[in-house]
C-alpha cells in the first residue's frame, strides 16, 4: 500500500493511503493525522493490516515510539484498528477519548487503560499545540462518536464528516460538501436523527481554516461556511426521513 504524506497545516500531517477495489470503482482514501508537539499525538490508526505502511510513514517525521497520544472518531476499525499495535510500538503512548467510548469499549478492547475525556477537555501537547475533543454523537454514526479541534492552526479533524469517494488531492480550496452529499446519497452512511444539524452548526462555531478529512481530501479555507453547508442538508435529510415516517403512521393509524 502506498501512503502519502503531506502537511496540511503547521506542525499537523496527513497520511492517505487509497484503496481501489473499495467502493469501486470510485476507491476510498483512509487519511490519519499527526500533530506535532512535545507530546505528538496521531488522530485515526488506519485498520491493523495498514498498521506497517502507517508506522514507516510516520517514521519519516517523527520515531514512532514517541507517540504519546492516540485518538480517533469513534470505536470502528478504520479508525483505531491498529490501536493496540501503536500501544505496543509507543511504550508511553495513551488512547483518549469520549466517555462514552471509553466505558462501552476502549476500557476493556485497548491494551493500556485510556484517558477519558470530557466534552469540551483539552490535551496540552506542548510546543504551542492544544487539542480540544468534542462529543457528536451519532454525528455522522456511532453514539461515541467525536471529533478534535487543534486550536493554534484552526485544524478541525472531521473523522467521517464529509466523506466522499475517490482519489483526490491531498489539499484543496475548492468545494467538499457536494462531493459529500453525493456520497451520502450513494452509500447513506450517515445515522440520521434531528440533531445532526445542531450538532454540526456548533462545530462550525470553531470557524476553522484547515478540514482534516477521514475519507477525502484536507480543506483549507472557510471551515465554517462548509460545515454549516453541510448541516443544512443534514437537517434537510432529516426532516424528510421524519416526514415520511409521519406518513407512514397516518396510514397505519
Amino acid at each position: 500500500m502506498d501512503t502519502r504524506l503531506t502537511e496540511i497545516a503547521d506542525g499537523v500531517f496527513r497520511f492517505s493511503t487509497f484503496v481501489p477495489e473499495i467502493d469501486a470503482p470510485a476507491g476510498l482514501t483512509f487519511n490519519q493525522f499527526l500533530v506535532l508537539g512535545e507530546e505528538p499525538l496521531l488522530f485515526h490508526t488506519g485498520l491493523r493490516r495498514m498498521f506497517p505502511a502507517l508506522r514507516e510513514a510516520v517514521g519519516r517525521v517523527i520515531a514512532p515510539e514517541r507517540l504519546r497520544w492516540i485518538t480517533f472518531g469513534h470505536f470502528e476499525a478504520d479508525e483505531c484498528g491498529a490501536m493496540n499495535e501503536w500501544l505496543a510500538t509507543a511504550p508511553d503512548a495513551l488512547v483518549a477519548h469520549g466517555h462514552t467510548a471509553c466505558n462501552v469499549s476502549l476500557n476493556d478492547v485497548a491494551d493500556r487503560m485510556p484517558r477519558a475525556l470530557d466534552d469540551g477537555g483539552t490535551i496540552e501537547l506542548g510546543n504551542g499545540k492544544r487539542v480540544r475533543y468534542i462529543d457528536t454523537p451519532h454525528t455522522p454514526h456511532g453514539w461515541e462518536a467525536g471529533v478534535l479541534f487543534e486550536e493554534s492552526t484552526g485544524t478541525l479533524m472531521c473523522g467521517d464528516l464529509f466523506t466522499q469517494h475517490g482519489d483526490r488531492a491531498a489539499l484543496t480550496e475548492g468545494d467538499i460538501v457536494g462531493p459529500a452529499i453525493a456520497s451520502e446519497d450513494i452509500v447513506g452512511y450517515s445515522a440520521l436523527n434531528p440533531d445532526m444539524g445542531a450538532t454540526i452548526r456548533r462545530l462550525a462555531a470553531l470557524k476553522p481554516t484547515t478540514l482534516a478529512l477521514m475519507h477525502g481530501p484536507a480543506f483549507r479555507g472557510d471551515g465554517a461556511a462548509a460545515l454549516l453547508a453541510l448541516g443544512e442538508d443534514y437537517d434537510r435529510r432529516a426532516a424528510a426521513r421524519w416526514e415520511a415516517r409521519g406518513r407512514v403512521a397516518e396510514r397505519a393509524a
